[in-house]
């Protein structure tokens, strides 16, 4: 996608042009439309359901002792609201970051067309994956799951989310949801479309399942991971883009790419191998989160072992395309010498040829004259 150019012509009202240009500020009235809804009691419960979190239940912080309770939450169709609400609010971000940060570069750098597009994707990735793995890693401190692994297995009660848990995973699926019409406003060309389309639909498809299923704490670390690896994919890309010399810093990201996913993979068969050995249920109940079944097992082991694979295929795939660069680049400036080579060496030859000419003809001369 190339950086918009402003125009001096005002395109017409509601027309393509109008709403890629405007798309932001036409988003940002829709969601002050849902805000100015609280400040009416008759719309108030309705906005309600967009913007805070539904589907919560009182619960005791401790004792019988404890004056205050805190509220736990489980999912509902209501969600779907408090998703859409937030999508809303991913896209004035993502238009903010566009146009105040990204463009800005784009025009100092003055990348070709070719590089403005992987850089503007790049730039929006590694803010986003830097704010979840810090935003993530924070909740992980604070319900205790970095200083006990155990309760990645064994968290209580099972189908129950704290508040800060549940507004993450929200956050997520909004984000990712929000994709979907970036891919139109940030005029991504169709041969890009389908592979961005893979792209967000295993993160949608994972990020979903581990919500839905309660395997909150699970699907929390291995985001982290898997986030951390993308925001140092991302990272590079962007080192790269502005001094082609880091390419030679990839083979380090490659192996971390690499360690990472092989990470992923055994926090998932020690986790979810010890959480249903530890008792598996015969009459499991998928509507109130209790999936402790071998169906669900098998379930979650593949689609992890699905997706890491490929991802390191997709690694393997743009490292050969990297190097098949490399290598017509290096080729091309040689093929250029040879022919100069080529070039200079003739002429000397025929310059060499047409002096001895010159030097050779008094003698002959002088012969036939004898």
């Amino acid at each position: 996608m190339a950086f918009r150019k402003k125009s001096t012509k005002n395109p017409p009202v509601l027309s393509h042009e109008f709403i890629l240009q405007n798309h932001a500020d036409l988003v940002a009235c829709v969601g002050m439309f849902f805000v100015l809804g609280l400040m009416f009691e008759g719309t108030a419960e309705a906005s309600i359901v967009f913007i805070t979190l539904q589907h919560s239940v009182p619960f005791p912080a401790a004792a019988e002792r404890a004056t205050e309770s805190k509220f736990l939450y489980y999912y509902g169709i209501k969600d779907l609201a408090t998703v859409f609400f937030y999508m809303l609010v991913a896209i004035i971000i993502h238009a903010t970051i566009q146009e105040y940060v990204l463009d800005k570069i784009n025009r100092r750098m003055q990348f070709p067309k070719a590089k403005q597009s992987k850089f503007n994707e790049s730039g929006q990735f590694s803010v986003f994956y830097l704010v979840s793995c810090i935003w993530g890693t924070f909740i992980l401190i604070s319900e205790n799951c970095l200083s006990d692994p155990t309760l990645l297995w064994r968290a209580h009660p099972h189908n129950m989310m704290t508040f800060q848990m549940k507004f993450f995973y929200i956050s997520q699926l909004a984000y990712w949801f929000h994709a979907f019409p970036e891919l139109y406003f940030q005029r991504i060309k169709k041969q890009d479309i389908p592979r961005q389309l893979v792209y967000i639909g295993l993160h949608l498809f994972h990020i979903a399942g581990a919500y839905l299923l309660y395997l909150n704490h699970l699907g929390l670390v291995l985001l982290m991971m898997h986030y951390f690896v993308e925001l140092l994919s991302h990272i590079c890309d962007l080192c790269y883009f502005s001094d082609e010399k880091y390419q030679k810093e990839f083979s380090l990201w490659a192996i971390v790419f690499i360690l990472g996913r092989l990470v992923t993979l055994i926090v998932s068969v020690v986790t979810v191998g010890f959480h249903l050995a530890g008792g598996q249920n015969r009459n499991p109940d998928a509507l109130g989160g209790n999936v402790n079944v071998l169906a669900a097992k098998i379930a979650v082991l593949s689609s992890s072992c699905t997706i890491q694979a490929y991802i390191t295929w997709n690694l393997f795939n743009v490292q050969l395309q990297r190097w098949m660069e490399e290598d017509t680049t290096l080729q091309a400036p040689v093929v250029k010498k040879k022919r100069t080579k080529g070039r200079s060496s003739r002429k000397g030859t025929e310059n060499g040829v047409a002096t001895s000419n010159r030097v050779d003809s008094p003698h002959k001369r002088k012969e036939k004259s004898s």
